[in-house]
């Protein structure tokens, strides 16, 4: 504002999924003029970007002359939506993929994400793909255990195209089972595992 000065801005506030650990703060923007909340629930999110009546849909979102294109990456969570910057090249996944233990709830729809994902990335120069979490140490296929606060010998969070290709490769491999199943560079958590 300082550098830019006006009178008000707006605000946009989005989600890349509902669970509470990416939804917790939106009340503090309950009484902000000119603020827009979307909720993280499939009918809302969803509803806002057009998914619902056309889930493969590319959306667009405006920030302002810098446009984001969004696409609905169901699998880890109903309303998940994956973010992608042309400025910067970062396709922004949330909790679907990451270093670290990938939930899923949705095999399915899990592997048909991961495949759009990919071809997604084929078609737009993706620097990096950045989730929300690092939940791995820097020793391939070993993860820090749950709720740990301290982990000083992550990997980058950053992945690669290639890491894409790998996490389909794996599913391939588990082939649905339910479990966790471990691999270099994640943890893929099928079910109750």
């Amino acid at each position: 504002m300082a550098e830019h000065p006006r009178d008000a801005y707006t605000l946009l506030v989005l989600h890349t999924h509902g669970h509470g650990d990416h939804v917790a703060a939106d009340a503090q923007f309950t009484d902000r003029p000119h603020t827009t909340v979307v909720p993280g629930d499939r009918n809302s999110a969803w509803g806002y970007f057009g998914f619902t009546d056309d889930p493969g849909r590319v959306a667009r979102v405006d920030l302002g002359g810098r446009v984001l294109e969004c696409l609905a990456t169901p699998g880890h969570h109903e309303a998940a939506v994956t973010y992608y910057d042309p400025h910067t090249g970062f396709l922004l996944t949330g909790d679907t993929v990451y270093p670290g233990r990938l939930y899923v709830e949705d095999w399915d729809a899990f592997g048909r994400t991961v495949d759009r994902l990919i071809a997604f990335a084929d078609t737009r120069p993706v620097t990096h793909v950045l989730g929300c979490h690092i939940e791995m140490t820097d020793k391939p296929g070993v993860d820090y255990p749950v709720l740990t606060t301290y982990q000083p010998d992550e990997p980058p969070l950053q992945m690669t195209i290639g890491q894409l290709r790998s996490i389909r490769e794996a599913m391939d491999e588990i082939g649905g089972r339910p479990g966790r199943h471990a691999f270099p560079d994640f943890i893929i958590c099928n079910g109750d595992a």
